[in-house]
């Protein structure tokens, strides 16, 4: 398991939404580059903004990153 920057993984756009950087999984969802999402949006069960700016636990996977966990 690496341990990878929100920031690196995510962009914030100007109207405050996020956008995936590279494809990712998190739970049964996967996310690529074309994929924006606002505040109260859940993936696996995960609403990704109550994470943001924490680093990011994943794998990577066939180019996929894997999302394992966040750390606080």
């Amino acid at each position: 398991m690496q341990r990878y920057n929100f920031n690196d993984i995510f962009r914030e756009n100007a109207d405050g939404t996020l956008t995936p950087k590279r494809t990712i999984q998190l739970g049964a969802a996967t996310l690529g580059s074309s994929v924006t999402f606002g505040q109260g949006v859940s993936f696996g069960g995960v609403n990704i903004f109550q994470f943001k700016g924490a680093d990011i636990a994943g794998e990577e996977d066939s180019g996929v990153l894997v999302i394992k966990g966040f750390y606080q």
